[in-house]
């Protein structure tokens, strides 16, 4: 044919005409992509989201001042006032990587600008990855597919658009390359290239780990396939070094060259993953090796499942480090609305069926006729496929499809995984049906003639005859039908198919609003702080917006969207429901000098007077979050409808005092009434009042406010407002606050302040909790919290206490302990378990959280008391009223200090160690006993 004409040769390679048509075809893929991943430049040149523009800056420094620099970075811009630390924090191979190229590539643009276009190249070069890797999957056929669906696919489109210089884009392009390299290694039939694509594929696949930590989800999938593989595959002298090799690669790469993931991931339940298959496939070898032929099915299997039984057991006993809360939503998204913070970022929700069908559609059908088509019996069947699939590609095809069809289904952020999988699936299935029809048929064909002239014998002589299976209309219109179905989702619905649903304006032109808006109310902003405030000061602001105040702005954040510790996230969500005075207090204690909102809403013009509706992505939006997040309660904040403010968030919050606007009315868009009042379905209209101007003598003085927000004619604004703390208001009350909480869930609602003296209740009974750093006694309040003093006291005598683990531990906070899932259960559970009943709250009018008090833990319920506790380690007024006090350290408090001190792990606040904080036993002495 045509296509196998020869054009040249390269040494012992010969370029043929199809070689040329497989090129063009990614050229193709590769230019698709990058248009389509170019849209939002319409809109403006800039970065797109938040994080970029920290990846940004710290690529900059680390081209300024060198990777020892770098390496040993602590950036006091971020999470004032601590600082963090760059490499042990952030996606190193994306700076890394930018720089490199940079130095390389970058000529005379600037670095901003070939930030910005970074994610378009590498995106569409992952675009000849996964044609890579699904031609060593089902042939070049399904790979050229494969190319074409990932150059076009929306949910990797819209993490990898222009600006968006973020983890994905190049952790899927590391970890696919990773894999890629990994299956061609066991292809390899030359042990040499065979070492090196095994090495290369680790050395990637850790770097992809590194660099984005959803790639860690293919753990699962290649683990599933070590276990199968002696099962398929029957050269086991071959998987016995090769594995290994590659498990060996990744681990060292993984752990030794990146602090993050670093030795916690090799030591822990994520490398546990990889490792403990490897060993298994090594045991499963060994077992069919030793086996008597017709045993070794049946042993195989039944260590297997010994060898799985025993690895589960040793995860269950906390043996190895355990995963954070974001992977544990992974695995099951019912987690997500236990823990608010996690719940309000949008990229944890679980994707509905609407989504993933306008995302996936017409690719779900190929992806399960793609399954159905494989798994056809060949051997007999006439019409089965002819389609060649190795036994072991067909095997991870299928397992890397199901499972990243899971992730995705789970958590939105890992639809990319998704994404890969049906293109995978889809990309085989479209290749097998394509063959199908296309192929031709071979058919035995028997003729006659003479054997000798003028004889009349005959013999008969068989032949082949080639004849076409399908006719040539019917695979016109297979092919017209194929296209068709391809193109209907790129093209309906129009404002909302695969290449226009990628289209949107780079965040920091919009806010992150939900309008499709271009405005310079951001940058304007964001230069007014870098320009006209000192180079010291301290922005507040919700988390948000902490890289766009560092980067930009040129200043100190309290907060950003890489901030560990929870804590100082839900103590701003606080700050901002509090009251003016308390927030002020918190600012001021937080050593903030300036704080900024964003609002956003739509203003219209009617008889000459202007009028306002708020809601659309800005703090106004995201103010149930607060409420939830700071542990308040949203009755208190929110109307029925759980949007719209109430009167006594207008009135008494700093948030609300912040907003230019106070209500006017309220109207029913469906009946056209209005009302004084909020009524159910009513939707509030507001006139335009700045209460803290320029000249207030209150907490805050209003310094600037963006552009848009002073439009004369109807339309979106998008309002960012920069306040400065006023140094010299004088509040009428003297307490302070400070950001944490204490719950088994999250802390609640605002501060309650108490006088600032504290009469300590005197007598009560002895609580001792000893631990291998010697015991911590305190008095028990019987007269203050006798229910929950005599609920301890019936747990500490009935052996409840004895060997649990202080399992929260917070410097400067609290240590938290009393939960008996730490005596056997797995650490994903510590902090859930309680007594089996609840008791009540018993809040005190005259005690005071100071340092070394002991509380009562809950949940977000004030009635879900029950077993746990915790003694504070620094003082925390915010507990006030919200949490039983009903004990005070006497004796011990060295050894208190001693376990705040440990190490803990920054993502879970658990101990490294559990034994050094575990509890011996918790005894109750008299009242009569002496506490020394």
């Amino acid at each position: 044919m045509i296509q196998d004409a020869k054009l040249f040769s390269v040494r012992k390679f010969d370029f043929h005409l199809r070689h040329l048509l497989v090129i063009g075809i990614l050229i193709v893929s590769f230019s698709i992509s990058a248009m389509v991943r170019s849209q939002a430049a319409d809109y403006g040149f800039q970065l797109n989201e938040f994080d970029p523009f920290f990846n940004f800056r710290a690529t900059q420094y680390l081209l300024d001042h060198g990777l020892n620099a770098y390496v040993h970075w602590h950036d006091d811009m971020s999470w004032y006032p601590t600082g963090r630390d760059v490499f042990a924090t952030a996606q190193v191979p994306l700076h890394v990587t930018d720089a490199v190229l940079y130095k390389i590539f970058g000529g005379g643009m600037s670095l901003y600008d070939f930030t910005i276009i970074f994610p378009v190249v590498f995106g569409s070069m992952t675009a000849i990855v996964i044609f890579a890797l699904v031609r060593v999957l089902g042939g070049t056929s399904a790979g050229l597919f494969a190319s074409l669906f990932f150059a076009l696919s929306p949910p990797i489109i819209v993490r990898g658009t222009i600006g968006w210089f973020k983890s994905e884009p190049l952790g899927l392009f590391y970890g696919l390359l990773g894999v890629y390299l990994f299956l061609s290694g066991l292809k390899s039939e030359n042990k040499k290239i065979a070492i090196a694509k095994l090495i290369g594929g680790g050395f990637f696949l850790a770097t992809g780990f590194a660099s984005w930590g959803g790639i860690e989800f293919f753990l699962l999938p290649l683990g599933m396939f070590f276990v199968a593989l002696p099962f398929i595959r029957k050269d086991h002298k071959f998987l016995l070094w090769a594995v290994p090799l590659f498990v060996a690669v990744t681990m060292i790469v993984a752990g030794g060259l990146f602090a993050r993931p670093g030795p916690a991931f090799v030591f822990g339940v994520r490398g546990f993953a990889l490792i403990g298959p490897a060993i298994l496939l090594v045991v499963i070898v060994f077992i069919q090796k030793y086996s008597k032929e017709q045993h070794r099915l049946r042993n195989s299997l039944l260590v297997l499942a010994a060898l799985i039984i025993i690895g589960g057991l040793v995860l269950s006993s906390g043996a190895f480090h355990s995963v954070s809360f974001r992977y544990l939503n992974a695995v099951n998204p019912f987690l997500t609305s236990e823990d608010p913070l996690v719940d309000s970022v949008a990229e944890h929700a679980t994707p509905t069926l609407a989504q993933n069908f306008s995302y996936f559609s017409i690719l779900m059908l190929f992806a399960g006729l793609g399954i159905w088509l494989a798994f056809r019996k060949k051997n007999g069947d006439s019409n089965a496929s002819r389609f060649s699939l190795r036994n072991e590609m067909l095997v991870f095809a299928l397992i890397i499809g199901i499972v990243g069809a899971y992730a995705g289904s789970t958590f939105s952020r890992l639809e990319l995984l998704t994404a890969t999988s049906v293109i995978i699936l889809s990309s085989i299935g479209l290749a097998i049906l394509t063959a199908d029809v296309f192929k031709r048929q071979n058919n035995q064909v028997k003729f006659i003639e003479s054997s000798k002239k003028g004889s009349s014998s005959k013999k008969e002589i068989p032949t082949k005859k080639t004849n076409e299976l399908l006719g040539r209309i019917p695979k016109i219109a297979f092919v017209a039908v194929v296209v068709a179905l391809l193109l209907v989702p790129t093209l309906y619905p129009v404002d909302a198919n695969w290449i226009s649903i990628t289209k949107s304006p780079p965040t920091i032109l919009n806010g992150g609003s939900n309008f499709a808006i271009s405005t310079s109310d951001w940058p304007d902003a964001l230069n007014w702080i870098k320009t006209n405030t000192p180079k010291d000061s301290v922005v507040a602001s919700w988390w948000d917006y902490g890289y766009w105040v560092q980067t930009l702005g040129e200043r100190k954040t309290l907060a950003d969207n890489a901030t560990i510790d929870t804590a100082v996230i839900a103590n701003i969500a606080r700050m901002l429901m509090a009251s003016p005075d308390e927030a002020w207090k918190m600012l001021n204690k937080a050593g903030a000098n300036y704080v900024l909102v964003y609002v956003v809403g739509q203003k219209f013009v009617s008889n000459g007077q202007d009028l306002y509706i708020l809601g659309g992505g800005g703090d106004e939006s995201k103010k149930q979050w607060f409420i939830k997040i700071g542990g308040l309660d949203s009755t208190k904040f929110l109307q029925d409808d759980s949007f719209t403010p109430t009167d006594y968030f207008w009135k008494n919050t700093l948030l609300g005092q912040m907003f230019p606007f106070t209500p006017l009315t309220y109207f029913d868009p469906n009946t056209h009434n209005e009302s004084p009042t909020y009524a159910t379905g009513y939707t509030a209209i507001y006139s335009k009042t700045i209460k803290y101007d320029a000249n207030s003598n209150g907490p805050l003085r209003l310094v600037y406010s963006s552009p848009s927000l002073d439009r004369k004619d109807s339309g979106v604004f998008s309002g960012v407002l920069i306040y400065q703390v006023n140094p010299d208001y004088k509040s009428s009350t003297t307490s302070t606050t400070a950001p944490s909480n204490t719950s088994q869930g999250n802390s609640s609602s605002t501060t309650i302040l108490k006088p600032t003296t504290t009469t300590t209740p005197s007598g009560g009974n002895i609580a001792v909790i000893s631990t291998k750093f010697g015991d911590i006694k305190f008095r028990l309040f019987d007269d203050v919290a006798p229910k929950t003093t005599a609920n301890f006291i019936k747990l500490a005598n009935s052996g409840f206490y004895d060997k649990t683990i202080f399992h929260r531990i917070m410097p400067g906070f609290v240590i938290q302990g009393g939960d008996p899932n730490t005596i056997k259960g797995d650490r994903s559970t510590w902090g859930l378990g309680d007594a089996g009943y609840t008791i009540p709250p018993e809040f005190s009018s005259t005690l005071n959280f100071t340092k070394y008090m002991v509380g009562m833990a809950r949940g977000n319920d004030v009635n879900s008391g029950s077993s746990q506790f915790f003694i504070t380690t620094g003082d925390a007024p915010w507990l006030n009223d919200q949490y039983t006090l009903f004990g005070e350290v006497v004796s011990g408090q060295d050894v208190v200090d001693k376990i705040a001190s440990l190490k803990t792990d920054p993502t879970t606040n658990q101990p490294v160690d559990a034994e050094t904080a575990r509890v011996s036993t918790i005894t109750i002495e008299s009242s009569n006993s002496t506490a020394k």
